[in-house]
């Protein structure tokens, strides 16, 4: 199989999608991660929202905000997502890590089936780091996902998972898992400027399967939702 004849699932943000050479291979479950702040919530919804203009069912997961605080912050990027969950185009999902045992049982058993009887086609989770914490032991946590990322493989739908990277070190998420797991990594950074300014900076570490850019570019968080600039450089 040739690499153009690879389906692809655009992201919804325009310059991504071209350092992508037309997006995220489709079926892959790939790994949004940054630091706090850094916009991996954003990116999230915005991914989901795309969907649902395509005509393409999705279902959020969220360890950490509620669906009112989600429909809210959509629609502060003028994303109205109340609409698509009335019409069961769009379905909301809160975990509550207090439960952890519950929750994983949720994840496990409950997933698959939801999945593919809402026929989604794009799901995010928000944020994979939390559910780790559920996991008592390294190797618990390495299983865990792996299942997880499996799973969701099988069912055919396109994944998204937020994950957030370690104070020390950047460039690797919390658990160092998540990274090795995913079928592609796309890096959300703070970056300090001449100026003393902070830019925010987004690459593709890894997208398997396909050719990718792996220059490193700035982008903003705007009204509309993250904007990445193509002609723009890091200093």
């Amino acid at each position: 199989m040739g690499r153009k004849s690879i389906e692809r699932v655009k992201t919804g943000i325009e310059g991504l999608d071209g350092m992508l050479n037309g997006g995220v291979p489709k079926s892959h479950v790939f790994t949004v991660m940054g630091a706090f702040g850094t916009g991996k919530t954003t990116f999230s919804l915005q991914y989901i929202w795309e969907g649902l203009q395509k005509n393409e069912p999705g279902i959020f997961i969220s360890l950490e905000e509620d669906k009112e605080a989600m429909i809210e912050t959509g629609l502060s990027y003028g994303w109205d997502f109340q609409e698509y969950i009335e019409e069961g185009k769009l379905a909301v999902e809160k975990l509550t890590p207090a439960d952890a045992e519950a929750t994983i049982k949720k994840i496990e058993s409950d997933l698959p089936r939801f999945i593919k009887d809402f026929e989604a086609e794009r799901i995010a989770i928000d944020s994979v780091s939390l559910m780790n914490m559920l996991a008592d032991t390294p190797q618990q946590k390495r299983d865990q996902l792996f299942a997880l990322c499996q799973m969701i493989k099988e069912t055919g739908a396109t994944a998204l998972l937020t994950a957030e990277v370690k104070d020390d070190n950047p460039e690797s998420s919390r658990d160092g898992l998540i990274e090795y797991t995913a079928d592609g990594v796309i890096l959300l950074r703070y970056n300090q400027t001449n100026s003393e300014e902070v830019q925010l900076s987004i690459q593709v570490k890894k997208m398997r399967r396909i050719e990718h850019s792996r220059k490193i570019k700035p982008f903003s968080i705007t009204d509309n939702g993250i904007e990445v600039h193509m002609e723009g450089a890091i200093f």
